[in-house]
Formats: C-alpha cells, sequence, structure tokens
C-alpha cells in the first residue's frame, strides 16, 4: 500500500492536459493501485493522476454501487444524457464545494489495467464522479465550472 501526496490548488500542474498512456507498464498498473490506496486513505470516491502529481491519463473511482473500483486508462467520455445539478468537492481543493451542472448519465471507454478496452455507463453519483475525474485530466477543475462555490461546512454537505 502506498499512499501518494494530494497536489493542491494553486499548483499548476492541476491546470495542464494529461499525457495518453501509450504502454501499459508494471509502473502504470502500480500507479493505478497508489491512486486507489491514496483516494481510499482520504476518503474520496474518485482520483486522477494530475491530483498525485503525473500528468498521465488514469482515473480511479469508487462510489460504493455495485461496479466497486474502476480503474481506467484513457478514459473518454462517448456519450452523455439528461441533467444533474449539486455540490461537488475535491480533495485538491479542500474546504471548498460548488454546485456543478452535469449530465446525469455518461458512458466512459477506456482500457483496464491489462489493456482491455471497458465501456461503463454511470447513472447520479458515478457519472458526477467520471465527469470530475476526466475534467482533472484536461486541466479544468470543478471551481472552474461551478456556478456557485462555497466553503464546506459539517452542515452543508
Amino acid at each position: 500500500m502506498s499512499i501518494r501526496f494530494i497536489v493542491k490548488e494553486p499548483d499548476a500542474v492541476l491546470h495542464k492536459t494529461a499525457k495518453e498512456v501509450t504502454t501499459i507498464t508494471p509502473n502504470v498498473q502500480k500507479l493505478l493501485n497508489d491512486m486507489a490506496d491514496t483516494m481510499y486513505d482520504a476518503e474520496g470516491v474518485g482520483l486522477a493522476a494530475p491530483q498525485v502529481g503525473i500528468l498521465k491519463r488514469l482515473i480511479v473511482v469508487d462510489v460504493g454501487d455495485e461496479n466497486g473500483l474502476i480503474k481506467l486508462i484513457n478514459p473518454e467520455i462517448i456519450a452523455k444524457d439528461g441533467e444533474q445539478f449539486g455540490p461537488e468537492g475535491c480533495l485538491s481543493i479542500p474546504g471548498i464545494n460548488g454546485d456543478v451542472r452535469r449530465a446525469e448519465q455518461v458512458t466512459v471507454k477506456g482500457l483496464d489495467p491489462n489493456g482491455k478496452e471497458v465501456t461503463i455507463t454511470g447513472t447520479g453519483l458515478l457519472s458526477r464522479c467520471f465527469q470530475h475525474e476526466i475534467d482533472h485530466l484536461n486541466g479544468v477543475l470543478f471551481t472552474d465550472i461551478a456556478e456557485k462555490v462555497y466553503e464546506y461546512t459539517p452542515e452543508r454537505p
């Protein structure tokens, strides 16, 4: 188990576009495992490689549903449907939430850690998490697109 340091705003790496992963090496697989350990340790539901200071197109997501832990290489949204609006937070921007408009459902295509192509459709929180993490790969933070940003307090999730 390796916990990585989570990069915080205003670190410039969070505003850069991550590079496509062209070869799945043992180092890429270890990074995905480290990212999952880091996400769980920080009690998050998603983490993108730029959040641990690495500009590679890698995300991990676990929203506590039947999908469990999802590790994706070079994820891309291939379909969107509907709309949801609600609060988001980010491990790289502690203490701040924002109200963000997202698609209610997305279909994401990418590679699993073994290089097999996978397609996953998510709704609700899973959809929001996919969109949030893929935004990180493009240098976009939720605060860039939030309609309202505010301090997080336990009374207001």
